[in-house]
């Protein structure tokens, strides 16, 4: 049983290395005649590699080939393998029985090799010829039947049985010709002596030899053989044997002894010296790497030895004496050439694909390394490998045929271009080794989006700016190349309020206001920014833009009532009695700007100096300073400054007549314009009106709060503060509420009316509209604004009497 199984392995093994020598030859092979036309039909890849024909151009089928000449072509459409190129087969394969060219089909979708081996049929296209036109022998009328002479061999490019099978002699009756083999390519011949010569019947005998090739039908060429019939020396040199042997490294160097060649004659004195020499066959001529010494047959190396071109010379040499009809012997030298390892691989790259996209996939094929090795037997076995690379590798594909793929993930933005060092190293001792190296350039692929280097981009813009001025250039990095990093700008919010505002120009990334800002109407607002490459697909990124209008002092204090009329004089009494300090007025202004552009400050300009009047720097309270004099006029015309703390600083005036009376009874309000109804209205009742007034303001100030506050949440584009929050109470005092909720209070004691205007939002509504409750004093006013929400706000007045 184990025997059995023995059997059956070694069985399986042949098979296998049958096979795989099978496949290693070639994986197709096809046979064609050299000479033939253009476009003769060589095989079907289509139908021998199981393609469809529908798929070769989309599948990129190319034939590839190591030589010069395209010699082969394949037909994308059929599928078919011609002729593209004159094929000369004694150019391409001279002096070989075998012609082969090895080429291969490569489809690039994906990527697949075929190697095709093409067998180049030999034909009779070439006429068998001598070297020379004439050849001379010099032979002795002693010589007797039987004695043979060689011939000039004929040289037929062609080869196998095309090349040259035989050779005839023109008749004659003294000489025939003796053909004989000397391999399956080696024909030589050799001139018979039939009948002894007679130099005095015929001292010079002229032959033609024929040579004829084996083509059909055969073609000849001829050589004129002259004949010398020489006298006397009747003894020919003998070799002491037919057939020399001998081994020479390639690398020999010059002078190195092959052999020495011995031979005898029989004769004596001169017609005994042998003198040894090469014999020329075609065009083989010895002389040109060996030397031979025509006295001892020594033959040394001559010339450079290359195993690779010539692994073998078959030498013929002769033994000739010095006789006055001197007889020669001639015999064969064979010198085996034996291989060195003095030739490093060569290494081929082919099919290059340069640029390679930095997303190419791992597999991809960039290039075909082809590695040859000129040294024979160990001395020719490589191995390849890359040297220090961590993208890409080699890949086998048959025997010394590899393909460079890549192995790793690119990237342009790290390694535009790799140098791809290959190594090659044979298997002699010592080993030879060669490197090549391949530039590798990668092309960019829109992989990365632009890059803001800050997420959030503050701008502070000052208020009143021209417009059209850039209040910032904004940048975004990509790291591609070409289009790919070509960055556009663009606003993301299209809303009217933000295109009205800014504008950026798509290529330089300024921001570009469209209207001149007013800090009192707009603080701050943010759109995004959006920066989007040029690729294929376009990628981008976005960044928030929050703008800041920075307040530049350019609203004036203003006069609240009752001393708002601008060019009017108004008027307060005191009584005589009043103590120092006595509260005379109250000026109330208020600034539209902000910060320290909006802090007031309070001084009496007119008249310069008065020692009787005092006025609050922040309060606005006007006092007296000492008591009434007998001295001291009876009215005193003020007038009240009042500035704020901005650069340029901004004023208002106001003035007022303060008149001394002599009793409080006499002392009437400077509220001007107060209606009575009846003179009879007591102070009781005006208490009352005034308790009735101020809850009713209460109540309807928080109502509007209420809505004020929910109105916030729904405007979060643009915030702006109306009018300040002041309250004036009968006694003249003056109050603000928050920042969030604004109010505005005014309380007369003659008129008995009060003022609220609500403001319940940091900015107003896109449309305002301004109601009174009551029927007696009504206005609307309507402020357009850039918002999209419109929230209604209410001015509530409301006269109580």
């Amino acid at each position: 049983m184990d025997r059995r199984r023995q059997r059956e392995s070694v069985w399986i093994q042949c098979v296998a290395l049958l096979c795989l020598f099978d496949w290693c030859a070639a994986q197709i092979s096809y046979s064609v005649s050299e000479e033939v036309d253009k476009g003769t039909f060589v095989g079907n890849l289509a139908k021998d590699l199981n393609l469809n024909v529908h798929e070769l151009e989309s599948r990129g089928l190319r034939i590839v080939s190591g030589n010069s000449k395209m010699y082969f072509e394949a037909n994308l459409k059929t599928g078919i393998l011609y002729v593209n190129e004159r094929i000369d087969r004694e150019e391409l394969c001279p002096n070989t029985i075998k012609c082969s060219l090895n080429i291969e089909a490569i489809l690039s979708h994906p990527v697949l090799l075929h190697r095709i081996g093409v067998n180049i049929l030999d034909i009779n296209d070439n006429t068998p010829s001598f070297v020379e036109k004439s050849h001379t022998f010099n032979i002795s009328e002693s010589s007797t039947p039987g004695e043979r002479y060689m011939l000039p061999i004929a040289n037929d490019a062609d080869m196998g049985a095309n090349s040259v099978k035989s050779y005839k002699l023109s008749p004659n009756e003294h000489f025939s010709v003796d053909v004989q083999s000397d391999g399956e390519q080696s024909l030589s011949a050799e001139l018979v002596l039939q009948k002894a010569l007679d130099r005095e019947v015929q001292p010079v005998i002229q032959l033609t030899l024929t040579a004829i090739d084996g083509g059909k039908p055969p073609r000849s060429g001829t050589l004129l053989i002259v004949l010398n019939v020489i006298d006397v020396n009747d003894n020919s040199p003998v070799f002491s044997k037919p057939l020399y042997k001998a081994r020479v490294y390639e690398n020999a160097r010059f002078g190195t002894n092959i052999l020495t060649l011995t031979a005898t004659d029989l004769d004596e004195s001169v017609n005994g010296e042998i003198v040894y020499s090469f014999l020329k066959r075609g065009n083989l001529d010895p002389s040109n790497m060996f030397a031979i010494n025509s006295d001892t047959g020594e033959i040394t190396v001559k010339g450079n030895l290359d195993h690779e071109d010539s692994p073998a010379f078959e030498i013929r040499v002769q033994a000739m004496d010095r006789g006055h009809s001197p007889r020669s012997a001639h015999g064969k030298v064979l010198v085996d050439v034996i291989d060195v390892n003095d030739n490093a691989p060569e290494i081929l790259v082919t099919s290059l694909m340069s640029p390679v996209k930095e997303d190419a996939e791992i597999g991809t094929v960039i290039a075909f390394v082809t590695v040859t090795d000129n040294d024979g037997g160990k001395n020719g076995l490589t191995n390849c490998e890359l040297v220090g690379s961590v993208h890409f590798k080699l890949k086998s594909n048959y025997k010394n045929y590899y393909s460079l793929v890549v192995d790793g993930h690119l990237d342009r933005e790290s390694a535009s271009r790799y140098n791809i060092t290959i190594t090659a190293t044979d298997e002699g001792a010592p080993p030879l080794s060669s490197t090549s190296v391949i530039t590798v350039q990668v092309s960019d692929v829109n992989d990365n989006a632009p890059r803001f280097s800050e997420p959030i981009i503050n701008i502070y813009v000052k208020e009143n700016s021209p417009v059209g001025d850039v209040i910032k250039t904004i940048f975004a990095f990509d790291p591609d190349s070409d289009e790919n990093a070509k960055v556009t700008y663009s606003l993301l919010d299209k809303s009217v309020s933000i295109s009205s505002s800014v504008n950026i120009n798509s290529d330089t990334g300024d921001i570009v206001c469209q209207q001149s800002f007013n800090y009192e109407e707009i603080k701050t607002f943010s759109f995004k920014v959006q920066a989007t490459d040029s690729g294929v697909p376009p990628l981008s990124s976005n960044v928030t833009v929050n703008v800041f209008i920075l307040d530049e002092n350019d609203n004036s204090p203003g006069i609240l009532a009752p001393y708002s009329d601008h060019g009017t004089v108004n008027s307060e009494n005191i009584p005589y009695s009043a103590e120092a300090g006595y509260f005379v007025a109250k000026i109330r202004a208020v600034d539209s700007d902000s910060g320290y552009n909006a802090l007031l400050s309070y001084h009496i300009s007119e008249p310069k100096g008065t020692n009787l009047f005092r006025i609050g720097t922040s309060t606005g309270e006007l006092r007296t300073k000492r008591r009434m004099s007998d001295n001291d006029l009876k009215t005193h015309p003020l007038v009240v400054m009042v500035s704020d703390n901005g650069e340029p600083s901004l004023s208002a005036t106001v003035s007022i007549d303060v008149v001394v009376v002599e009793s409080t009874g006499e002392i009437q309000t400077q509220y001007r314009n107060v209606p009575r109804k009846e003179e009879s209205f007591s102070d009781l009742n005006l208490y009352l009106l005034i308790a009735i007034a101020s809850v009713s303001v209460i109540f309807l100030l928080s109502l509007i709060s209420l809505i004020a506050v929910k109105c916030h949440r729904t405007d979060d584009s643009f915030r702006r503060y109306g009018a300040p929050v002041i309250t004036t109470h009968p006694d003249g005092s003056l109050s603000y509420s928050k920042s969030t909720q604004q109010y505005d209070v005014c309380f007369s004691s003659d008129t008995l009316k009060s003022d609220v205007v609500v403001f319940p939002a940091p900015y107003p509504p896109a449309d305002a509209e301004l109601i009174s409750i009551n029927g007696n004093d009504t206005f609307d006013r309507t402020q357009t604004l850039p918002n999209k929400d419109k929230v209604r706000i209410t001015l509530l007045r409301r006269c109580l009497f």
